[in-house]
């Protein structure tokens, strides 16, 4: 996993893996700057992004995954697919970003309209509601936290009710972006209060890593998160 600077949740994506995977991950440098356009914007930096792939080629990782969402959708889909082609020009196998995850997720499953909750300030929300509208979803609500640092600090009960916010009844899924937020211990719980699949930027990295490298099947259901149970 090639991460942002800021990164403190690689415990989290450790929890989609089925015992047979290891995680290596590596991150790009550090930057001085509140989580804004402009700091995703100097995330998607592909120099950076390739020594951090070549920094762990040496052991031959089967797939890498770029795990951060507004870095990856800031430039749009174009933007996106720049970045995991730039990682497979450095020596990755097989490469995919959180914002194509998220595409390759939603087709999986079959949804055209979504909501999304983000911590974002409100001008990165809108940036994914472009990339997602780009990629045919309608977005038919969205709530986000205005945050700009320290995502990683924020508790479970704020972002659950960040979830119900977003919610609406025309979405068939909601979106939770960032890879900095906690969500694993949620997305079940949540998906059955509100009676549609909830995704998480880290889920859906996990779970297209886990399919490139040919093992998501083993990997069990996931205390209820319907992605793992309906897009296998």
């Amino acid at each position: 996993m090639v991460c942002p600077f800021d990164m403190a949740l690689d415990r989290e994506l450790w929890r989609w893996m089925p015992d047979s995977v290891s995680l290596h991950f590596t991150r790009t440098g550090f930057i001085d700057a509140p989580i804004d356009v402009d700091l995703c914007r100097d995330l998607n930096n592909h120099s950076d992004i390739a020594a951090a792939v070549r920094s762990v080629s040496a052991i031959g990782p089967r797939v890498f995954g770029y795990a951060c969402a507004s870095g990856s959708f800031v430039y749009g889909m174009a933007g996106a697919r720049e970045l995991s082609n730039c990682m497979r020009a450095a020596g990755a196998a097989a490469a995919v970003t959180t914002s194509e995850a998220l595409i390759r997720a939603l087709d999986a499953m079959g949804v055209s309209r979504i909501a999304v909750a983000t911590p974002y300030t409100s001008a990165l929300t809108g940036l994914l509601c472009d990339f997602l509208a780009e990629s045919g979803r309608t977005v038919v609500a969205q709530a986000g936290l205005g945050r700009d640092h320290e995502i990683w600090t924020i508790p479970y009960p704020v972002t659950c009710e960040l979830i119900r916010a977003a919610d609406h009844p025309d979405a068939e899924a909601i979106f939770v972006s960032c890879t900095n937020l906690w969500t694993y211990d949620i997305l079940g719980l949540l998906e059955a209060e509100l009676g549609k699949p909830i995704l998480s930027a880290n889920q859906v990295t996990a779970w297209a890593t886990l399919t490139d490298a040919g093992v998501v099947a083993e990997s069990p259901l996931h205390d209820g998160q319907s992605l793992f149970a309906r897009a296998a």
